[in-house]
């Protein structure tokens, strides 16, 4: 009697969960450009962690949860990258990490995934599209994101100091992964 059932949940099917993925930190990245003067500069955050879920034949079993580590912002400007942790921008004294979460997933007008969430800087919390490219290749696969920020959303740059910094910020992430 107890055969039957074991073999009946064997052929469950498994895509009733999305695949857990890990991140191979030290091969992914999370990058960002912002302009100054009109000078455009590239950073990247140094220090992020994401939970990743992923199914692409049911896209609501998908989820992301990332967190990012402001304080390791790298601009290669000393200058530059202390100004971004100081109060007028990240404040990362008081909010040490930036998170987002996704809430949905669906495929977008031009037929590309797009991942829908919210995403939280210092103490303001807004609506994020990402545009989402996976890969999958056996055990391995990549994940990359994309999408433009308003500064002034997230409370970044706000006041007469700061009107020589470009609106919009371009966010790419480069995630390699492997099953869990």
């Amino acid at each position: 009697m107890l055969r039957p059932l074991i073999l009946a949940l064997c052929l469950l099917p498994t895509s009733a969960f999305a695949r857990d993925w890990q991140v191979d930190a030290a091969k992914s990245s999370l990058t960002f450009k912002g302009s100054y003067q009109g000078e455009s500069f590239d950073g990247r955050f140094k220090t992020f962690d994401a939970t990743i879920a992923y199914d692409s034949a049911d896209l609501a079993k998908s989820k992301f949860d990332v967190s990012i580590d402001l304080a390791s912002a790298d601009t290669a400007s000393s200058e530059r990258d202390d100004t971004l942790q100081g109060g007028d921008f990240f404040d990362t004294a008081k909010f040490p990490k930036a998170h987002f979460v996704t809430e949905s997933f669906a495929k977008g007008a031009d037929g590309a995934v797009e991942a829908h969430g919210k995403l939280t800087i210092r103490d303001k919390t807004q609506p994020v599209v990402l545009k989402v490219t996976f890969a999958e290749n056996g055990n391995a696969a990549t994940l990359d994101v994309a999408t433009t920020l308003k500064r002034v959303d997230f409370g970044l740059g706000l006041g007469s100091d700061w009107t020589d910094i470009g609106a919009d910020v371009p966010v790419r992430g480069h995630l390699v992964l492997s099953a869990k």
